[in-house]
């Protein structure tokens, strides 16, 4: 992780990682047939070393869509600042580098599979606005937490991660609940 930050994902050879982790490439070899493998893996380490479960296990535990929404919203907006520097490097790659772009989607579609359970929860409580189908709206609500709108809105318009969280469940809440 420290390598792919450090030359924001771009060039990095499996044998820089070799080396940074004291040892052989052939070994590195060994355990990842390429690439994308190892960093889909190294991507897939960093939730587990951030304990992405014990982080997701409330919203998991909600008792209705609109709860599951929200604390889906307030995990997602509060672990972004925590990947980010993994997440910029990958989404610098991505264009031009097939493995890093391996890696981005793989983790880009977990999300997404967040977003979906949350909409999911909503649709089955009869919550869901009228106006959405569940795949529009888990659309709509991937879009919506992308990381780069969260980087857009911390980082140029000064928003804190607080705010970026208290906001992104009030269009939530105002764009998918029917009430």
């Amino acid at each position: 992780m420290r390598v792919l930050e450090e030359h924001d994902g771009r060039g990095v050879r499996m044998g820089d990682i070799a080396k940074a982790s004291g040892i052989s490439r052939q070994a590195v070899y060994l355990h990842f047939s390429s690439r994308a493998e190892l960093l889909v893996a190294a991507t897939r380490h960093l939730d587990e070393v951030l304990d992405v479960d014990r982080r997701l296990a409330p919203s998991r535990a909600a008792t209705s869509g609109a709860e599951r929404l929200e604390l889906y919203i307030d995990f997602w907006g509060h672990y972004i600042p925590k990947i980010y520097g993994v997440a910029k490097a990958l989404l610098l790659a991505q264009d031009t580098d097939e493995a890093a772009a391996a890696a981005w989607k793989d983790r880009m579609r977990a999300m997404r599979d967040g977003c979906r359970a949350a909409i999911e929860a909503l649709h089955s409580d009869g919550n869901l606005a009228p106006e959405w189908t569940p795949n529009r709206a888990t659309d709509a609500l991937w879009t919506m937490l992308l990381v780069p709108n969260w980087e857009h809105l911390t980082s140029e318009c000064g928003w804190s991660t607080r705010q970026y969280v208290r906001w992104m469940k009030t269009v939530a809440k105002r764009t998918f609940i029917d009430e």
